[in-house]
């Protein structure tokens, strides 16, 4: 009998497990056909989340959680969990269920149809309209820039991946892996499912700005060169920007040498413009820098303080 992996990540989401479980469970009772897990890895809540973990699990052998010693964020501890499921397909997905659970029925039929790679994307939303619209500012100049592959527009890694998908995530041993942009380098038939994004029912999200601009940046870095080749092209448009300004000036001052006085303007105004373009490069620099030394470093994913339900 084949195995179905549920697989998602939490932190303080102690309103939202329960449901999570039971509506993940009635739709794989309409599968009789398959066995099934779960595997939810737990961020050090502390909201009660892990007593509420613990007591599904007491209740369900096949119900497997993995207690996490430190919170290690919302990309490594998801990603471990996901790479400990071992079902022949793997269902990844938020525990906050924005993601409707109800549309893994319509993975489970794309998989038995031959698709290795079942993507779900938004078609809509019922959360903020307005990051919804930065979102898709984001992936349209993520997917225009990308050298690499073609990043799935809309795709937040909600979906079912094969078998052989999680064998081949396994090969990378990336410190901090951009998963949705792996999904899409890796390959394999592949197509997508839409679903409209729910409001969070319970609790608050999670997200700031800080944790939008580093998924953001992570993607850019992993998956794109541009910014790295705008600050050369930058640099040659602005020299030859300032020789043309330069040139403007000396044949202005020629043609009207006792009246024109350059004054202080626009020196200060050409310091400040060319330091921030040098510090906005020298950032983007760092950002480079900064995720060749994640890779350097060879960080374990995550660090584990209990498994429950695990056959070690």
């Amino acid at each position: 009998m084949k195995k179905i992996s549920i697989v998602s990540g939490c932190w303080n989401e102690a309103g939202n497990i329960k449901e999570l479980y039971r509506r993940c469970l009635e739709v794989l009772k309409k599968f009789p056909e398959y066995d099934y897990e779960f595997v939810i890895e737990d961020n050090l809540s502390t909201d009660g989340t892990r007593e509420i973990l613990r007591e599904i699990a007491a209740g369900d052998p096949k119900f497997k959680v993995i207690l996490n010693a430190n919170n290690f964020g919302h990309i490594r501890s998801p990603f471990n969990a996901l790479l400990n499921a071992s079902g022949d397909a793997v269902v990844w997905m938020c525990s906050d269920l924005q993601e409707p659970p109800e549309v893994i029925g319509e993975f489970i039929r794309q998989w038995q149809a031959g698709f290795r790679v079942v993507a779900g994307v938004r078609s809509g939303t019922k959360a903020s309209y307005l990051m919804e619209l930065l979102r898709k500012g984001y992936y349209s100049l993520l997917a225009k820039s990308s050298s690499e592959c073609a990043v799935i527009p809309k795709f937040t890694g909600f979906g079912l991946y094969d078998k052989a998908v999680i064998e081949a995530l396994k090969k990378f041993h990336d410190p901090y892996p951009y998963f949705r942009g792996l999904v899409a380098e890796i390959g394999f038939k592949r197509t997508e499912v839409p679903f409209v994004q729910e409001k969070r029912k319970y609790g608050r999200t999670k997200n700031n700005f800080f944790t939008l601009y580093d998924m953001a940046m992570t993607g850019f870095v992993n998956h794109t060169k541009l910014p790295l080749r705008l600050a050369v092209f930058s640099g040659f448009f602005i020299a030859f920007l300032s020789l043309l300004v330069a040139l403007g000036y000396f044949i202005y001052k020629l043609c009207n040498w006792n009246n024109f006085q350059v004054g202080m303007a626009p020196l200060v105004i050409g310091l400040f413009f060319f330091s921030a373009i040098q510090l906005i490069f020298i950032g983007i620099l760092g950002e480079y820098i900064g995720a060749i030394y994640t890779q350097v470093k060879n960080k374990p994913l995550v660090i584990e303080e209990e498994r429950i339900n695990f056959d070690e």
